[in-house]
Parts: C-alpha cells; structure tokens; sequence
C-alpha cells in the first residue's frame, strides 16, 4: 500500500476554480481500481492550503490513475492555480 501527500498553496482568487476541478477528479478517482481513499482536505488555519491525501493499493495502481483522462486533463489546470506545491509519497512499512 501506498500513501500520497500533494499539498498546493493557491492564489486566493483562485480557491473556488481549484475546488470545482478537484471535485472532479475525487469523484472519478475514488472510483478507479486500487483507490482505497482518495480525498481533499483544507488548512484549517489557512484556506489557501489544499492538500490531496490518497491512499493505493499498489504503485502500478496509483500509475495507472496518473494516466487517467481526469487526471491528465485536470491536474494541470489545477497546478495553474497555485503558487506552489509539494508531492510525497510513502510505502506502508509498520
């Protein structure tokens, strides 16, 4: 199993179009094979802080979803809304 932690800062009057493009891409992506959760959470001190927590099956699962129409489409108007952004991805070991 695997964990992905993809945290954006975005511009303020960019907020309400991020969320549109991100409901999208839960909805569909929650319903892909190997999805075991896959969900978006908001600072709560500071409402510009988006950050996606996903959680895979397997790596081949989670490439596969990279590949997706919704993902390859969406994930790069979302990334034209921030400021900046950081990825992480962590293996189960305990």
């Amino acid at each position: 199993m695997i964990k992905i932690v993809a945290k954006g800062i975005f511009y303020e009057d960019k907020i309400d179009e991020a969320l549109k493009l991100y409901e999208e891409l839960v909805i569909k992506s929650q319903k892909e094979n190997g999805c075991i959760s896959y969900n978006l959470f908001r600072d709560v001190d500071d409402k510009t802080i988006l950050t996606m927590i996903e959680e895979w099956e397997s790596r081949e699962a989670h490439n596969i979803h990279k590949n997706t129409e919704h993902f390859t489409r969406i994930v790069p108007l979302v990334s034209n809304l921030r400021k900046s952004s950081e990825l992480n991805i962590y293996e189960l070991i305990l």
